[in-house]
């Protein structure tokens, strides 16, 4: 891992509220170039809140987040633009269940980036490959398991050449066979060098990916260190416990 000075991704003092639920609570945290950072907590800690508004699909508040050094715009081309840096992997694929795996993957490219078509879809080829699933690139979505659709999902962020990926938690909807296989593609993605800032349940995966892990409860980072130590040595009470319940699983 490399790190510049300049965070990929920083938020300062961010506040967001779902009418009195304070969701997010004085929220500041870095994500540096080539790092991967593993959001962890119980449900309802605010950590896929958090994830979403590191590119406006949710609002804030208060406070401020920047994009390798570009505070995110509230609307419009500008916030297209910033927002095309950051690829985003959701629980439920979002693939567009009308149209092949390869049209999913070079609609932005061509459309946003105005790029060459036959030059998309070749970069297409490439990322499927990459991921496992260039023989299912005809096919649309429902013809595609689970885990091969979330797979199709990851390519498809990684055709706009982001310089950070967010991934909220990507393998919570999948079948327990099909959650290694995405967990091995984002795990390949760390190797890599990818920026990322992952929201996930897989303790096992968030020990061994992670440069750090940052441990949420009631809107609140609590706790911030590498994986050694957080699941050795957890500092809160709070983290104790919620190691404690989530091994006795």
């Amino acid at each position: 891992m490399t790190q510049t000075d300049s965070p990929i991704i920083e938020l300062r003092h961010v506040d967001k509220h779902y009418g009195p639920l304070h969701v997010l609570r004085d929220i500041s945290l870095r994500v540096h170039q080539g790092e991967v950072v593993v959001i962890v907590g119980p449900s309802g800690s605010g950590k896929s809140t958090l994830c979403r508004t590191i590119n406006r699909l949710e609002t804030i508040d208060s406070g401020e987040i920047l994009i390798d050094g570009v505070a995110l715009p509230e609307e419009g081309k500008k916030l297209a633009a910033v927002r095309s840096q950051v690829g985003m992997v959701f629980q439920s694929f979002n693939l567009f269940a009308h149209m092949s795996i390869l049209d999913n993957m070079t609609l932005a490219p061509v459309d946003v980036l105005k790029r060459d078509k036959k030059e998309a879809r070749a970069e297409a080829m490439r990322l499927l490959e990459r991921v496992g699933v260039a023989d299912q690139a005809h096919k649309v979505p429902a013809q595609l398991s689970g885990g091969q659709q979330q797979r199709a999902a990851i390519a498809r962020a990684l055709a706009m050449r982001p310089k950070a990926m967010l991934f909220d938690e990507p393998t919570s909807a999948l079948d327990p066979e099909m959650i290694e296989e995405v967990l091995q593609v984002i795990s390949e993605l760390a190797t890599d060098g990818m920026t990322m800032l992952i929201v996930t349940h897989e303790m096992g995966f968030a020990r061994n990916v992670a440069d750090r892990i940052i441990f949420m409860d009631e809107g609140r980072i609590v706790e911030e260190s590498d994986p050694e130590a957080f699941f050795l040595h957890p500092q809160s009470e709070r983290a104790r416990s919620f190691l404690s319940a989530v091994q006795r699983h």
